[in-house]
């Protein structure tokens, strides 16, 4: 059987070290079969071996090999839509649960990391970016939002104030959350998975779902063996492919682009970003960065529709990196890659159960860093008879792409050239 390697990336060639995981070679059997050893998976499987269940893990690659170790790295509380807009569509009282939701994957991800001494660069600190006076009258908005449901670690920033903590002179203001933050994603999912290990749970790599026999028993069949268990919990999100056909109707898979220059050194790094804070910027389609634990600049930015690989990744990010920071342009990109996120027409995640011990989650919409830790948490709930959280996401409205799944991509891409429109000229 083929072994599938991590892509190139700066994360992949700073991970820690880990054991080997064996594919899977045998008939096993288990309480819970997690199928991908992303975020997903290892927070339902920590959650669920913590309460006393068996569990089985299945990933098609390497731990953290989608979304999970490709991504930013940065920890940015709430959804991709937020509590207003939930709350006009659903109504007060889900809204109000999703709401008290919204800042929990952060905490668990600290959690993590203090109980199973995790090493993964984890920095406190994020800030969203105004670049016109419309994002700051939005971000003002966005405060008293999350104040409302008790998030009140914030700070608006006037334009004086952020140039204490990004030197870039596109912003007008900001807002600082001293609960987001940033890591190093691969080694963070590393830690995960070591800590279900540590637990018992078993981690299979290089064992692809190729399909699953549905039932009272329900089975998931590798290439090389299988597992039977009580239940199943999907969590491949933009990697599933169409192992499990009702989940991709609804959702696509889109790619994002990330390069990493070289080591900056100290002082130009201090210079930029003097606390060390992430930045993501307020337009649709966003631009992101922050440093890593070796001072070097990790940028991102863009959507790729439909998941295609581009053919120069660095020529599509680098001028957006030097707009920001036009005193990197003598500096050397070392590393550029992309990876999939999942991306729902409502950008709200797809929570359910198929039968009576099938349950997935998916379509974090580009916000997969803290809410799939609290996916995790949610679906050992739900597996334990506690479905009331469950249920508060699951009962979430979603429809399929227009045009289906051939039309979905030309149709997604039309609407970021409208939004991509309004983030340039303001209207």
């Amino acid at each position: 059987m083929a072994n599938t390697p991590y892509p190139e990336s700066y994360y992949a060639a700073s991970a820690n070290a880990v054991p080997p995981r064996p594919a899977l070679q045998d008939d096993v059997e288990t309480d819970v079969c997690v199928i991908g050893a992303g975020y997903t998976g290892l927070s339902a499987a920590l959650f669920l071996l913590e309460n006393g269940f068996r569990v089985t893990v299945l990933e098609a690659a390497k731990v953290g090999f989608g979304a999970s170790g490709r991504n930013g790295g940065q920890i940015v509380n709430s959804y991709s839509r937020d509590i207003d807009v939930i709350e006009r569509s659903v109504g007060p009282k889900q809204a109000q649960l999703l709401g008290q939701m919204a800042f929990e994957g952060g905490r668990i991800i600290r959690e993590r990391v203090a109980k199973y001494n995790i090493q993964c660069d984890l920095k406190d600190g994020g800030v969203f970016a105004a670049i016109t006076a419309k994002q700051m009258g939005h971000l003002q908005s966005q405060k008293r939002l999350w104040e409302r449901f008790g998030h009140t670690q914030l700070e608006l920033m006037d334009q004086r104030r952020i140039r204490e903590v990004v030197a870039c002179d596109q912003y007008i203001g900001g807002m600082l959350d001293m609960s987001g933050g940033h890591i190093h994603p691969l080694n963070l999912a590393l830690g995960e998975a070591a800590a279900v290990e540590s637990l018992g749970g078993t981690i299979h790599e290089q064992s692809p779902a190729v399909r699953i026999e549905r039932g009272a028993n329900p089975v998931v069949h590798t290439p090389q063996g299988k597992v039977r268990a009580k239940f199943i919990i999907v969590a491949g999100n933009a990697y599933l492919g169409n192992l499990v056909p009702e989940l991709a109707a609804k959702s696509m898979p889109c790619g994002t682009q990330v390069i990493t220059t070289e080591p900056l050194g100290e002082e130009l790094a201090r210079a930029m970003l003097p606390q060390d804070y992430c930045v993501e910027d307020c337009n649709y389609l966003l631009d992101y960065y922050r440093l890593s634990g070796d001072k070097r600049l990790i940028f991102g930015g863009g959507v790729v529709y439909g998941a295609r690989d581009p053919a120069n990744i660095e020529a599509i990010i680098r001028p957006k990196l030097l707009k920001a920071f036009p005193q990197l342009k003598d500096v050397k990109i070392d590393y550029a890659w992309t990876g999939n996120f999942l991306l729902t027409l409502s950008r709200l995640p797809q929570v359910g159960r198929l039968g009576d011990n099938i349950y997935y989650s998916q379509g974090c919409s580009g916000h997969g860093v803290t809410y799939t830790h609290l996916a995790g948490k949610v679906l050992a709930e739900a597996l334990r008879g506690q479905a009331e959280r469950f249920d508060a996401f699951a009962d979430l409205p979603h429809y399929p792409f227009p045009g289906g799944q051939m039309l979905r991509t030309p149709f997604a891409a039309l609407g970021a050239w409208y939004y991509g429109l309004r983030d340039k000229f303001g209207f």
